[in-house]
C-alpha cells in the first residue's frame, strides 16, 4: 500500500527541494531606498578573564585575534572592550557612503556617542569595523545600546539597531 505513494512522494519532495534551491540561488536586491544592513556582529573582550579549556575555536579564535601583539599587561587591558562589525550592501556603488555608529554607555546615561566612517571603495558585500575600548571603555564602562545606519547625503539607506536603543 505505501509503495503505491511512492512516486507521488518522491516527486512531490523533488519539487519542494527544487523550490528550496532556486529560492536561495536567486539574487536579492536590498530592501528599502537602496541599502541594506545584513547584520552586525559584535564581540565583547575581556583580557583578564580565563579562556575555558573546551572552548569553541571560533571564539578562542576571535579573542586572540583581537589580542595580537598585546605583550604587557597594559597594552591588553587597552584593548578590553566591545567590537562591533556591521555587514553592509547597496544597490548603488558608484558613490561613497557613510557608516554611522551611534551608541551609549553604563556609566554616560542617555548619552550619544557617534563614530561615522565613510567608504569611498564599496564593493557587493562591506564590513565596516567599529571599537568602543581602552580609556573610553574604562570610562564609559559597557555599551548598553546600539544603532548602525547607512547614509549617503541625507538619504539613511539603511538601518540596524539593538533591542534597547529606544
Amino acid at each position: 500500500m505505501i509503495l503505491r505513494f511512492l512516486p507521488t512522494l518522491c516527486r512531490a519532495f523533488t519539487v519542494g527541494a527544487l523550490g528550496l534551491a532556486m529560492a536561495s540561488c536567486s539574487s536579492t536586491n536590498p530592501p528599502g531606498p537602496g541599502g541594506q544592513i545584513v547584520k552586525v556582529k559584535y564581540f565583547h573582550l575581556l583580557s583578564h578573564e580565563k579562556v575555558i579549556p573546551g572552548i569553541d575555536p571560533p571564539v578562542k579564535f576571535e579573542r586572540d585575534y583581537y589580542m595580537y601583539g598585546a605583550i604587557s599587561n597594559k597594552e591588553r587591558l587597552a584593548r578590553d572592550g566591545y567590537y562591533y562589525e556591521v555587514m553592509w550592501k547597496v544597490t548603488d556603488r558608484s558613490q561613497p557612503v557613510k557608516v554611522r555608529f551611534e551608541y551609549r554607555q553604563q556609566n554616560t546615561g542617555m548619552t550619544k556617542k557617534v563614530i561615522e566612517k565613510e567608504v569611498t571603495k564599496v564593493d557587493r558585500d562591506n564590513t565596516t569595523s567599529f571599537e568602543v575600548n581602552g580609556a573610553e571603555y574604562v570610562t564609559g564602562g559597557g555599551v548598553t545600546s546600539w544603532r548602525a545606519t547607512l547614509v549617503r547625503g541625507k538619504e539613511v539607506l539603511g538601518e540596524a539597531k539593538s533591542y534597547l536603543w529606544d
